[in-house]
């Protein structure tokens, strides 16, 4: 396992992010801690949750990650090993504050997760979406207050457009607050768009960690649909959608590509997505996701593992989202 800095700052998380949406959905308590420990004996230390988390699984609730992280970080004692991650913003109660930026939603929602998580710090305190409805400055203020009170240490967002990211580190600089360090876009094979547009740029020019989620598209890069046959009806959300829209003959032939590459290296597909993201050095950290040990241990494994210049650019140009195509 690699570590890479996070952006601009010092501190060292591992070229693997652990995500931990599937707890309390489709992974159990048990088979969580056999998982976390996996993660941490194969030498990755980045973990990556948020309060939500799994509030849309049958028979669990927002928080239900957290405090499983929490269950077992408190039997482990294993917090020194970990960076941790978690986000704010959605939804956690039906009356009007319960969501959103504003410095009341912040701080309450960090002494919850505080709580669910048994730990007296949060190292990545993340954002989880826009909200219009707050001025970028109370939240950023909010967000400052944290770092300097010792409940968080470092900042960052999620699903962020280039503006509103830019608006936020200006208001940073403008006001010598603690600005945004990571930026957590939906970014993979099948969806480069959004990053590839106007953020990569910016989170360039000023030094920003990217730690992208869904790089393996729901699941639809490790090859498990070959054919144009029904969508999956478990996906996450509103993913459906998204996953159907995967569901064409030039997504199909992008698999098959990237077979004949993953078995030149006795790889697996799952792996070559992974590889695709890990060579890209704009890329920190890829988050993946895994129902099971057997699955964590597969994209563990892509650690280290990275694509020649011409594999790179077979793909790049197989997915190219411009129109007309232009080099990466």
């Amino acid at each position: 396992m690699e570590y890479r800095k996070l952006g601009s700052t010092g501190l060292k998380v591992s070229e693997i992010c652990f995500g931990t949406a599937t707890f309390g959905w489709h992974t159990d308590d048990d088979e969580s801690e056999r998982m976390l420990d996996l993660f941490l004996d194969r030498g990755g230390n980045f973990i990556d949750t948020a309060d939500i988390y799994s509030v849309w699984a049958e028979g669990s609730w927002a928080g239900r990650s957290e405090e499983m992280i929490g269950t077992w970080l408190t039997k482990t004692g294993r917090r020194h090993e970990i960076v941790l991650a978690t986000k704010c913003r959605s939804a956690m109660g039906d009356l009007p504050n319960d969501q959103g930026l504003s410095r009341r939603h912040i701080v309450d929602a960090v002494e919850a997760s505080l709580n669910r998580l048994n730990t007296d710090f949060i190292d990545l305190y993340q954002t989880h979406s826009m909200d219009a409805d707050t001025p970028i400055e109370e939240t950023m203020r909010a967000l400052d207050d944290l770092v300097r009170q010792g409940k968080v240490r470092y900042l960052g967002c999620s699903n962020y457009s280039a503006w509103r990211l830019g608006e936020a580190l200006w208001a940073s600089d403008r006001c010598g607050l603690s600005r945004y360090e990571c930026s957590q876009p939906y970014y993979s094979l099948l969806q480069r768009d959004h990053f590839e547009r106007e953020l990569a740029d910016l989170v360039e020019a000023r030094g920003l960690a990217v730690i992208p989620y869904s790089p393996q598209a729901q699941g639809f890069l490790t090859g498990k649909h070959r054919g144009m046959d029904t969508v999956p009806e478990n996906t996450r959300g509103s993913g459906n959608q998204q996953m159907a829209s995967y569901f064409n003959q030039e997504a199909f032939r992008l698999i098959d590509a990237m077979e004949e590459i993953a078995n030149g290296y006795g790889r697996t597909i799952g792996q070559v997505a992974l590889a695709w993201l890990l060579t890209n050095p704009l890329i920190t950290a890829p988050i993946v996701g895994a129902r099971n040990a057997e699955q964590l241990g597969e994209s563990i494994d892509a650690a280290g593992f990275r694509l020649t210049q011409e594999e790179m650019l077979r793909l790049n140009e197989m997915t190219d989202w411009r129109e007309g195509g232009t080099d990466p």
